[in-house]
Order: C-alpha cells, then structure tokens, then sequence
C-alpha cells in the first residue's frame, strides 16, 4: 500500500514507519519538527520512503494513490502540550479535519492514534473502552485531552457520515528508543537521571500508577489495527501495572545509579491509576505484550547511554 503517516518524525510515528517499510509499504513521512525530530528517520535508507516537512493543520494534500492514514502529529508529553497549547488543540481538531479529508478524497483508510488521556483521571480501574472518562476540560492538560477526545468525534463521524473506514487507538504510557531524552515524560526523565546519578524525581508519594508498554509492542498492535475491521476505540498497551516509585526502583537498580529518590508536589489533575483493559485487543487483533518491562528499560537505557556518550 501507499501510506501516510502524519508526524512520521516522532517517537511512535517513526518506528510506525519502520514497521510499514518493513512489511513492504510505501511511506509518505509527514511533519513539521515541532515535537518531531529528523534524527528519528535519518537512518532509513529506503526507495520507498519520503519525508515531507509540512504542518497538517494546513491544507492537506499529497499527489497520486494513497490507501491508508495514520494520523500521529501531536505534542504527546505534558511539557509539550503545556508549552504549545494552541498547537496541540489545532493538530487535535484542524489536523484531525485534514487528515480525513485526505483519506476521503483518496478513499482510504484512516487510523487516529488518539490516547488513554481520554479517560483522563479514571473513577475506574482498569479502564476499557466504554468508559467515557473523567475530563478536567479547563485544567492544564485539558488542551491534549480534549483535543483527543474531539479527535475521535471527528474521526467516527466521518466514520458514520462520510463512510470513511477508520479506526481508532487509545494509546497508554509507551517507552523505547527515540523518546525525547527531555520531553518530560516519566521513562525519559528517570533513566537519564538514574545514568547521570542525579536525584530521580518523583511527584506526591509516588503511588500513582502507570503501565507501560514497549514501543514494538505497541507498534505491532496498532499494525493489527490497521488490517481489522474494528472501527471503534481499541485499547493498546500493557496491562502491567506498578507504581511511579516501584518503577523508579527498578531504573535506579537497573542502571546501577547512585540516585536518591526525591518528592515533589505532584501536579495538577495528574492521574491517580492508568491501566488498560485489553480484552478488545486480545479478541479482536490476538494482540498482547510480549516484551517485560526489564527488557524494554534495558534496551531504552542502552539508547539513553549511548546518545549521552554522543554529546
């Protein structure tokens, strides 16, 4: 297939575009390095692959066939998303807008990688599909959130009115190789706190939740996805969950850091447990993780050395 892949130069769209590559599709990289960087695609040497510098909240067009969309551009960590609220609500709904009108006038298929921030600060534990969340919609992640959530209503009615064949992935906490090293998020932050021995930091008591899944976990999922029939919200992610100090543990030994773990206040409507429920994913895709948690945070703190060793 022909294939574009918007924010093709980020974490998650850059390894999506390894993976397409990889199965033989041809990939059209679209970005406009806000949040992007080209250092995640540089390594791609491949006839089938082009990188378009270009903001898709504009007019989207791309010449010739194209029979599948994967819409990734967004700011995706809460440094980002507080630093460029304006942009994160445009890529949300402008972006969003453009990104299907594309698909609808190749008369492709579309996929949203939308995100487990739609549940926001979740009244139930895990969280599967039909949860319909606990939104703060003025609070300062309010702009990465809504813009999802308006993400996916845009998305199904195109679904319903347009008949475009979309699909939908709520996305948990992700973390691999390529992730900004100071984007903010919590795998980032830890490790390269843990290889530098500084203290690692960690908000409230530290008994907030996260699970986390391996980028080629995640990757392979959403692939799934894209050859399913399933047109409303999958969950993707792993369902292992642990406390923000357990993993902070588990860095500090895995490293051999030195660091000392420190408290700060915790932030604003910062979610107390995040967990999906992956039943969907398991019956519908036969998807689930298979990469442990100590191997995927050893290959990540692999990258993080080695990128620390390059400065």
């Amino acid at each position: 297939m022909r294939i574009v892949v918007t924010g093709g130069a980020g974490f998650l769209g850059s390894h999506l575009c390894d993976r397409l590559l990889a199965e033989g599709h041809e990939v059209i990289s679209i970005d406009n390095l806000i949040t992007g960087s080209i250092s995640n695609i540089e390594h791609i040497r491949n006839k089938n692959f082009t990188f378009i510098f270009y903001d898709v909240t504009n007019y989207l067009y791309v010449d010739g066939q194209v029979d599948f969309v994967f819409h990734f551009a967004s700011p995706a960590s809460p440094i980002d998303y507080l630093e460029l609220p304006i942009q994160t609500l445009k890529v949300g709904s402008l972006g969003t807008h453009k990104a299907l009108g594309l698909a609808k006038h190749k008369n492709a298929g579309f996929l949203l990688a939308s995100t487990s921030e739609t549940y926001g600060d979740p009244l139930i534990n895990p969280q599967h599909e039909e949860y319909w969340g606990n939104v703060n919609p003025v609070g300062p992640r309010g702009v990465y959130d809504e813009a999802k959530r308006f993400a996916e209503a845009m998305t199904m009615a195109y679904y319903t009115f347009h008949k475009v064949d979309t699909r939908i992935v709520r996305i948990f906490n992700t973390y691999g190789p390529r992730n900004r090293a100071n984007d903010g998020r919590v795998v980032p932050s830890f490790i390269n706190q843990a290889i530098r021995n500084e203290p690692i930091t960690v908000f409230g008591e530290g008994k907030q939740t996260r699970s986390f899944c391996y980028v080629s976990d995640l990757i392979d999922g959403i692939y799934r996805l894209m050859k399913s029939d399933e047109h409303w919200p999958v969950n993707i992610g792993n369902p292992n969950e642990m406390t923000i100090l357990q993993f902070a543990e588990i860095i500090i030994e895995l490293t051999k850091s030195k660091s000392k773990i420190i408290h700060e206040p915790l932030p604003q409507d910062d979610p107390a447990v995040r967990r999906p429920d992956i039943s969907k994913a398991k019956r519908i895709l036969g998807w689930e993780p298979t990469v442990d948690i100590r191997e995927g945070l050893s290959r990540t703190i692999e990258y993080y050395r080695a990128l620390m060793h390059q400065k």
